[in-house]
């Protein structure tokens, strides 16, 4: 049903990308398209922490310590499969390479700065691990091959199946080189999805040839906020595009029908983030409401060097309204498959800024790298899965420097993650979660050091170290995973659904034929997807989508991978 005008609820890169697409493919006015979000930063952030120290989440809880930057967290980019996000960042121009537009800015980047991790893995008593070897058996190739072959009809035999349910009778994959890089990779869990864990191989099924070192892996030239973000807003604000910050939208008015099976939103009750007051928006005929439904970011806290990251126990604001939209209709979802399970999809992260080099010079002498390569996770020697199993401990990412336009020349930046923040520290004694910044880097130090081959090993200079840090900034993140949570297809609304007049979703927690979730590219395309649908330009003009799976050569170079 062709629009003329647009809100948008929700101002991250699904519904910026829903905006270009709109005002260049569906030649709309820039002026008739609105955005309502908290902020405009999305999943993809990153800024110094003064900017976010107060943001909605925050308020209540103010830091002491709001210096240096906080990356809640950044994706991994890939040309090969990412080429609805290619095609978005073409269109806009970088704001920090001005004679570039976005994309070409990323691909001059990364042509100067390719990805090979020489240290992937890391091992106490080992150091490096040889990571080439995927140290798999022939009852874990057997299963990978059939979610690999499985054809795209029969996906829904893995409805609510997890992972860990899929290979009940192999445990030892999760022991497996192969298992440890693809969890920390990705940020899979035994209690992810199955079904998720498919669309993986079928997308990402080249990585077996090149997981141990990311090689086919782009980054952006600077955080992907400035890198991404900042030239897509630019680029909105440009053409006259409202886009309105610190509101809530926290309710809807849905035209009554006969069969009450008619998706036709009519208003919207807004409220202000600071004040409180609350106003009503008309949805009239002419308008569309694109609605990002979920976010990994809501609900996440930060701390400081000395303060932990407080849990926050909110459920999440763009959850919420999907929760009372699927309360009106049958076929938008269950928001609560993502967001009422906090043990299979939290996360703490934390962001390291240091007033010299010294650790990061310490950190490429151990994985013999520089920095701009580095995925490094710890494995641990002892038991620490429900299986009895060792796991990855942490997990870091060294930056090319800088990593923020408005880094100093003698300033690091450093983010590291856990995957299981329940799990207790092997050098600092508390669950990750209980950490300050502090002892987050004390543990990563601790880590450091049982894979350091000397001669002068890493320990000797933790004073200096802990002496250069500026901050070091732990973030609390409950919905991190939340889009890899076990689940049956109809748990996602898709992103046009049936009997819908005027209502698209999109996002990663929007149901997408084929497409995989956490990524830059399946976020483009459902704003893509509605952006289309709206302005009625046929489907068949999307940019078209590489299978992997049905390539004979790249299946036979994962299979002969899968025996080394």
């Amino acid at each position: 049903m062709i629009k003329h005008k647009a809100i948008m609820i929700g101002a991250g890169l699904a519904n910026m990308a829903a905006a270009v697409y709109l005002i260049q493919e569906g030649k709309w006015d820039g002026s008739a398209i609105t955005f309502y979000s908290l902020d405009d930063h999305g999943s993809n952030d990153g800024s110094a922490a003064t900017d976010q120290a107060a943001e909605y989440w925050n308020k209540e809880h103010p830091l002491d310590n709001t210096k240096g930057y906080i990356a809640r967290g950044g994706r991994m980019l890939n040309y090969r499969t990412y080429v609805d996000l290619m095609d978005l960042l073409s269109r806009v121009q970088s704001v920090t390479e001005p004679s570039m537009t976005a994309a070409e800015d990323t691909r001059d980047f990364d042509s100067k700065h390719r990805t090979f991790d020489k240290a992937r893995l890391l091992r106490r008593g080992e150091g490096i691990v040889n990571a080439s070897h995927l140290g798999l058996n022939n009852q874990d190739r057997m299963l990978l091959t059939k979610l690999v072959m499985m054809p795209d009809k029969d996906e829904e035999q893995l409805d609510n199946v997890t992972i860990a349910d899929y290979f009940q009778d192999d445990p030892h994959m999760f022991t497996t080189n192969f298992w440890y890089m693809w969890e920390t990779t990705f940020a899979f869990r035994t209690q992810s999805s199955a079904q998720e864990l498919r669309r993986y191989m079928h997308m990402m099924l080249y990585e077996f040839t090149q997981i141990e070192h990311l090689v086919g892996v782009n980054r952006t030239r600077y955080n992907q906020y400035e890198s991404i973000m900042m030239p897509l807003i630019k680029y909105l604000q440009d053409q006259g595009v409202n886009i309105v910050l610190d509101k809530i939208v926290s309710d809807w008015d849905f035209k009554d029908s006969k069969m009450q099976d008619e998706i036709t939103v009519t208003g919207l009750e807004v409220t202000d983030a600071n004040t409180g007051d609350v106003e009503h928006v008309e949805v009239d005929d002419d308008t569309a409401v694109i609605f990002t439904n979920g976010s990994i970011t809501d609900s996440a806290t930060i701390g400081d060097y000395h303060t932990p990251a407080r849990e926050n126990m909110d459920y999440g604001i763009a959850a919420s309204l999907w929760k009372k939209a699927a309360s009106h209709f049958y076929n938008l979802g269950n928001p609560d498959k993502f967001f009422a399970d906090r043990d299979a999809s939290e996360w703490v992260s934390f962001t390291l800024t240091t007033k010299d080099h010294l650790l990061l010079n310490e950190i490429t002498r151990i994985t013999t790298q520089v920095p701009g390569n580095a995925l490094n996770s710890f494995l641990s020697t002892a038991p620490i899965t429900p299986l009895g199993q060792p796991d990855v401990n942490m997990s870091i990412v060294v930056h090319h420097q800088p990593h923020f336009t408005t880094q100093k020349p003698n300033e690091s930046v450093i983010w590291g993650y856990f995957l299981y923040p329940r799990r207790t520290g092997e050098f600092v004694q508390k669950p990750y979660i209980e950490m300050t910044g502090e002892e987050m880097l004390k543990e990563l130090l601790g880590q450091l050091s049982m894979v350091d081959s000397g001669p002068i090993n890493i320990k000797e200079h933790e004073q200096a170290i802990m002496d250069s840090v500026i901050n070091c900034i732990p973030v609390y993140m409950p919905y991190a995973s939340a889009l890899f949570n076990n689940r049956a297809k109809a748990d996602r609304p898709l992103v046009i659904p049936a009997h819908s007049t005027n209502l698209a979703f999109t996002g990663e927690f929007a149901e997408q034929p084929y497409q995989m979730v956490f990524t830059e590219q399946s976020a483009v395309r459902s704003g893509e997807i509605a952006a289309y649908h709206f302005a009625g330009i046929p489907m068949s003009h999307l940019v078209k989508t590489p299978r992997y799976d049905k390539d004979i050569p790249t299946l036979l170079r994962a299979t002969k991978k899968m025996f080394e």
